[in-house]
């Protein structure tokens, strides 16, 4: 392995020692947050934000190192992202198109459209590691990062949730999130069609772990550190 692959890897493995020693008392790695339900955590909101920051922050490199090996091995020359522009089943949200939007946007939205974006992608993750498992030559590194980015969703929506509660007690956060409807386009029997529809799917994945990232970091600052940061 040249210098640099191995720097890479070595970063990663460090990004991911730190995220799995800052979380585990939480549960964020390994059990649920609060095993015993979230009327018996005592986790306290700061704890929470700056762990789910972390989280964000873990899925959406492995999200943008996942779909940067798959572009490398199977979309050369292929012309996949003209197809993959605004092409995402979550484009129906209405996310702030910037930063500088996200930080006019109210924190409740902000809260809902995170938890909207996690939800969305439930089911996407847990196919699309389904389908690279049977994907013929698949890489590890891509069947190990979706297996990894599908287990942090949802720990990273179950921390939400709890912010969501501690931020607006009492609040009902019951808005519908897009639903996904592209397993058949993974499972075409038609090569280069299967691959334009998971370079799409990572795409996607790439652009909406970003934006859980953004949204998170502006909630912490705004929230926790009353702007100054």
């Amino acid at each position: 392995m040249d210098s640099k692959g191995s720097s890479q890897k070595g970063s990663r493995l460090l990004l991911l020692l730190v995220v799995s020693n800052l979380l585990l008392c939480q549960g964020v790695v390994s059990t649920p947050v609060c095993p015993n339900g979230a009327g018996n955590c005592q986790v306290s909101l700061r704890d929470l934000f700056d762990r789910a920051v972390m989280v964000s922050h873990y899925i959406h490199n492995l999200s943008s190192e996942m779909f940067n090996e798959f572009d490398k091995r199977y979309a050369q020359g292929k012309g996949f992202i003209t197809m993959a522009l605004n092409s995402c089943h979550t484009s129906s949200l209405p996310t702030p198109e910037d930063k500088e939007q996200a930080q006019q946007t109210h924190h409740e939205v902000l809260m809902s459209l995170i938890l909207g974006l996690l939800r969305s992608w439930n089911d996407p993750l847990y196919h699309l590691v389904t389908e690279v498992r049977g994907m013929k030559g698949a890489p590890d590194a891509i069947l190990s990062r979706a297996i990894e980015i599908e287990e942090e969703n949802k720990r990273l929506l179950e921390g939400m949730e709890m912010i969501f509660g501690q931020v607006l007690p009492g609040a009902k956060e019951t808005e519908p999130y897009p639903v996904w409807s592209g397993l058949p386009s993974l499972q075409t029997k038609d090569e280069d069609a299967r691959h334009s529809a998971f370079y799409n799917l990572l795409h996607c994945l790439r652009r909406d772990s970003s934006k859980i990232d953004t949204y998170l970091k502006l909630l912490n600052c705004r929230i926790i550190y009353n702007n100054n940061c």
